[in-house]
């Protein structure tokens, strides 16, 4: 028997001895809610800029608890609660300390005819630590915010318990709407992986898992191990 296939045969016997429990509903973590460590912030503005529209600033990050390695991202949304209707060209995220460059980001914005439309968008650095989407002028009216989501990985030095916060955001576009928000940060806290994610860490060991679309907390296994055992066989046979 070659080491090829007794690593195979180690790797599906360890994902085959989790919980069947796991296998069918996912893995759940139980986050209690923590003062110190907010997962979304809001600001307004609202001044002669905007001739006394208040515009609106939120940013969110969309998981409570992350483990390292997996993937977490921002949700920055900017809206207007009034007659305005500004244009956003560019929106800025800063992210925690130690991230790299975003995997991916998207926007979701107003488009005639079409109503709000989500498309993926390529950030750029924006030199100062922070990365940008930017947009000829992204529509924006009370009913219609645009929403910028950017998604990293999280560093593999982050350890469990520590509460990893972000940083701000920075707009730009029509007159009024542009702004700084340093304080609009987002918190998570990192969390110790699952079985399900030590299990792709596992089969990623041993040539058979994926380095990409990494489980959150209540994340569903099953697919991706029954995905990679049937690989599995047809890489042995």
């Amino acid at each position: 028997m070659s080491s090829n296939t007794v690593r195979r045969i180690a790797a599906l016997t360890a994902a085959t001895a989790l919980p069947a429990g796991l296998l069918m509903t996912g893995v759940g973590v139980a986050n209690a809610a923590d003062p110190a460590c907010v997962q979304s912030s809001h600001d307004t503005k609202r001044d002669w800029s905007t001739v006394w529209v208040t515009h609106t600033y939120d940013k969110t990050v969309t998981a409570a608890e992350a483990a390292a390695g997996t993937n977490i991202t921002y949700k920055i949304v900017v809206g207007t609660t009034g007659i305005g209707n500004p244009y956003v060209n560019t929106i800025r995220d800063y992210a925690p300390a130690g991230f790299g460059a975003p995997i991916s980001a998207k926007v979701t914005a107003y488009h005639l005819a079409q109503g709000q439309v989500t498309e993926a968008v390529t950030p750029e650095p924006n030199g100062d630590g922070g990365w940008r989407v930017s947009s000829t002028g992204w529509f924006v009216n009370a009913g219609n915010p645009v929403t910028a989501e950017f998604t990293y990985r999280v560093p593999d030095n982050i350890a469990a318990g520590t509460k990893v916060t972000s940083g701000g955001i920075d707009v730009s576009g029509t007159v009024g709407v542009g702004t700084t928000k340093t304080g609009l940060t987002s918190c998570f806290t990192a969390r110790a992986k699952n079985p399900g994610e030590a299990a792709l860490g596992s089969l990623d060991g041993a040539g058979l898992g994926s380095t990409e679309g990494q489980l959150s907390s209540t994340g569903s296994i099953s697919d991706v191990l029954g995905d990679t055992i049937t690989r599995a066989i047809n890489n042995g046979s």
